[in-house]
């Protein structure tokens, strides 16, 4: 079985989410036998030298790359507001890329063509045109969901307005291609059914992040340090308003009740405002060589998310670790675990104040959760058996 795999941005190293998740169903893949070329691009926001591969990064055949600059530019985002198209779609329709895609396609007899975001849903007819290729969108979230919560969630009613009128294109788009995929793969059963709602009637499932759980050994022996973490990409919007939420609403008071307490701050491109929230106890790292080390030195990690879509990958890091995980609801969806037996639910100030006192007044019950949040991973987000359940899947289409 032959595969094409097309993203937004080159998926290594493995620092967040979408990188995670895209590797390690490629590797399972090619553990199954299936021969894999990827066609990435290689934004300017993540940028990586593709000779700097470590050996390990073997599971493709052929690896190719287009570079962009996936930066907003002003006057582009202004002239957008007189034309229909979607702007967030816009940038990522290059002819380069168009092109390289059509070469690999005359070049191969590709199976499958897995699209890993709607961005890609442009060069559909291209695909159709110069391959029999089965077309599969993995759906890492519902793309306009994400910016309607940002939009919510914003204060200032220029920003507001412009964000809204975005949401509204870039959701119409999303819509009509639905029509379009062969096989449709949902991170989350609520994304799925989200999808059908708004008119998918093709053949989709559900298939949720998987970790390569021999990369995240546990550790036996627990050190109860008094810190907690946070971990992420931090030129994310939601992730940026989160965090920004917990220093302001939460940390204060967190702190006056456990004044030993450390916040431990990590994310790529972490902006100049995190870093000047140093000091009373909160340390920003920046971003660190190596986070699963990172989220090892602290019991607690917490995911204060109140916009965003899909699964959070660094919830299944954290729980595959053995770390106790406080989340909100909205982090915890795509996630099948039970509120305070393997994760920590809280969505209001005070529930985040009390669940954390509580992990470290009584550290017993803190590794009971502990444990039973690796049980889960192990059981539930293996990434053999997910690929497993999706080569079935391509075998029947």
């Amino acid at each position: 079985m032959k595969i094409l795999q097309l993203c937004r941005k080159f998926p290594y190293p493995l620092k967040d989410g979408e990188s995670i998740a895209v590797t390690y169903l490629a590797k399972a893949y090619r553990s199954l036998g299936c021969e894999l070329t990827l066609l990435s691009f290689n934004t300017i926001k993540h940028y990586f030298e593709v000779e700097k591969l470590p050996t390990s990064f073997d599971h493709y055949e052929q690896i190719e790359t287009v570079y962009l600059d996936n930066y907003p530019e002003p006057i582009g985002a202004f002239l957008n507001l007189f034309s229909k198209k979607s702007y967030h779609i816009t940038r990522f329709t290059v002819q380069e890329f168009a092109d390289k895609l059509q070469r690999l396609l005359r070049a191969n007899d590709f199976d499958f063509v897995q699209m890993e975001s709607v961005y890609f849903a442009p060069y559909i007819p291209l695909i159709r045109r110069f391959s029999t290729a089965k077309i599969v969108m993995r759906a890492h979230n519902v793309e306009f969901e994400i910016w309607e919560r940002v939009a919510k969630n914003t204060s200032l009613w220029p920003k507001k307005w412009y964000l809204n009128h975005l949401v509204k294109k870039l959701r119409r788009y999303e819509v009509e291609q639905l029509g379009n995929y062969d096989l449709l793969l949902a991170m989350t059963a609520k994304d799925l059914a989200y999808f059908r709602k708004l008119g998918f009637q093709g053949q989709g499932m559900v298939v949720p992040i998987g970790l390569q759980l021999d990369n995240y050994p546990i550790q036996q022996a627990v050190t109860f340090s008094t810190s907690i973490s946070f971990i992420g990409s931090l030129d994310w919007v939601p992730n940026q308003e989160g965090l920004s939420w917990f220093i302001q609403e939460v940390w204060p008071d967190l702190r006056k009740k456990i004044p030993a307490l450390e916040l431990h701050i990590a994310g790529r491109n972490t902006p100049d405002w995190i870093f000047a929230k140093a000091g009373n106890g909160i340390v920003v790292h920046g971003e660190v060589s190596d986070a699963k080390a990172f989220l090892r030195k602290h019991p607690v990690t917490v995911v204060p998310l109140f916009s965003g879509s899909g699964m959070r990958v660094k919830i299944l890091e954290g729980m595959a670790l053995g770390r106790v995980v406080v989340t909100t609801t909205l982090g915890m969806e795509g996630i099948d675990a039970l509120a305070n037996e393997s994760i920590v639910i809280a969505n209001e100030r005070t529930q985040f104040i009390d669940a954390i006192s509580a992990v470290f007044k009584d550290a017993e019950k803190a590794k009971c959760m502990m444990q039973l949040a690796r049980e889960l991973v192990e059981r539930e987000y293996n990434n053999q058996r997910i690929a497993a359940l999706v080569f079935e899947a391509f075998e029947a289409l």
